[in-house]
């Protein structure tokens, strides 16, 4: 059943309730703690506290009860069947499509390419439009504040190929330095590769100012969305984005599937990355092969039929909710969660921009971060630890690994507070 929700607009209640004038909903978030079996379970004897969500959300029944459905109902491959099976997966298959169109706000659902998660489409990308397009003496823009997945594909093909990868810094309190990514942007920018948001900060990095300048100076603009269209809305649209990525796996659907956004022509003018059944129209010994049509010339081979679908199921389930109001419960969890710790003594937070999403890192003095995430697990609760993939902005922070704790829909402020409470209680037999 859909939930009737709004922005909140005023403190929520210790139960997780936001309150808001009597000519408006609520976000019942302990409703819609209903939906995900997971969070009935304990740990160690604990109720669990799931603070793991910047590396993978969990998922609510309407998802899981997807793969039920279509393995016991219409298991069959798509788009090349005459029989009824296959005419029901395709259509539930394209209806994703058509709905993260929707969700994204894409002009045209043949933009959007169903892979396994962002890393494959930022692959699919550099090996793509970058190996057609990039030449020695060429720049490719990355951040400071990048996942190894929108680092370490760069780097390979700039290796073989001999393009430069310059880096945009970020300032002291995790933001990123905009004037000296203005300055970095000349016509030897092709390509600027960036989050939307930080996975191991939590900021929020102004894409659309930043569209607008690479696209001032001929470049194209590849955004990371992993971290960005669990909290808010995304139009690619309004950005300008030339690309935009996202994974199944932080919106609350499956692992193993994801989506890339393109500008057709781009997409269209891009050679395959893979080759197989599906991407194409034509295939002689003779002749040689012919390719198919976007958005089936990067969908090689039979695709994760099941996962494409609970997607789209997910992202039902996300606009039920709505993601305005998913984005504004999590603000207040963020806050409160922000003002708890920076009270514990020798506790330094990572990441203070005034932009930011769901993400709480930190480091404590004395402590080493593997050592709170492993002993807080005991007490129930689930924080991830380490370098997040993003080595080398952790080590421009001077540390090589923090704890995080990263927000959902599904929390309430009295996780927040045992989770402060089990905090303090690790540091204490930590130090």
């Amino acid at each position: 059943m859909p939930h009737s929700v709004i922005e909140p607009t005023s403190s929520p209640s210790q139960t997780g309730t936001v309150q808001t004038s009597p000519a408006q909903a609520t976000f019942d978030v302990m409703r819609l703690r209903q939906d995900f079996p997971v969070l009935a379970r304990e740990v160690h004897g604990k109720p669990l506290i799931y603070l793991d969500n910047a590396a993978t959300s969990q998922t609510p029944q309407q998802v899981i009860d997807v793969f039920s459905d279509y393995y016991s109902r219409y298991n069959a491959n798509i788009h090349r069947g005459l029989h009824t099976l296959a005419d029901e997966a395709t259509a539930a298959f394209e209806g994703t499509r058509h709905r993260v169109k929707a969700f994204l706000n894409a002009e045209d659902a043949r933009q959007i390419i169903f892979t396994r998660g962002t890393t494959e489409a930022i692959n699919l990308v550099v090996h793509s439009w970058g190996r057609a397009n990039l030449a020695p003496g060429d720049e490719v823009l990355i951040s400071m504040l990048e996942h190894h997945s929108n680092i370490v594909p760069w780097q390979l093909l700039a290796a073989e190929i001999g393009f430069t990868i310059k880096v945009i810094p970020v300032e002291a309190n995790g933001a990123l330095d905009m004037a000296t990514y203005r300055s970095l942007l000349s016509e030897r920018t092709k390509l600027v590769a960036v989050n939307h948001v930080s996975n191991a900060l939590g900021t929020i990095n102004p894409v659309q100012e930043m569209a607008t300048l690479a696209h001032q100076q001929g470049a194209l603009i590849l955004i990371d969305g992993a971290q960005a269209a669990p909290h808010q809305v995304v139009d690619v649209q309004a950005i300008d984005a030339d690309f935009y990525a996202f994974s199944g796996h932080k919106v609350y659907g499956p692992t193993g599937v994801g989506v890339l956004y393109g500008k057709q022509a781009l997409l269209e003018a891009m050679p395959p990355w893979q080759g197989g059944g599906e991407m194409i129209s034509t295939v002689s010994f003779d002749a040689g092969t012919t390719f198919a049509a976007i958005p089936h010339k990067f969908e090689a081979g039979t695709p994760a039929v099941a996962e494409v679908i609970a997607l789209g199921r997910a992202l039902e389930w996300m606009e039920s909710i709505g993601i305005d109001a998913i984005g504004a419960w999590e603000g207040q969890l963020l806050d409160h969660a922000t003002q708890a710790v920076g009270q514990i003594d020798g506790l330094r937070i990572l990441g203070t921009a005034p932009d930011k999403a769901a993400v709480l890192s930190f480091i404590v003095e004395g402590a080493h971060s593997q050592d709170i995430g492993l002993l807080i697990d005991q007490l129930g609760v689930a924080i991830r630890t380490g370098h997040h993939c993003a080595q080398p902005l952790l080590h421009h922070f001077g540390v090589d690994a923090t704890c995080r704790a990263s927000f959902a829909a599904y929390n309430t402020l009295d996780e927040v507070d045992r989770f402060v409470e089990a905090l303090q209680r690790v540091i204490g037999m930590v130090r």
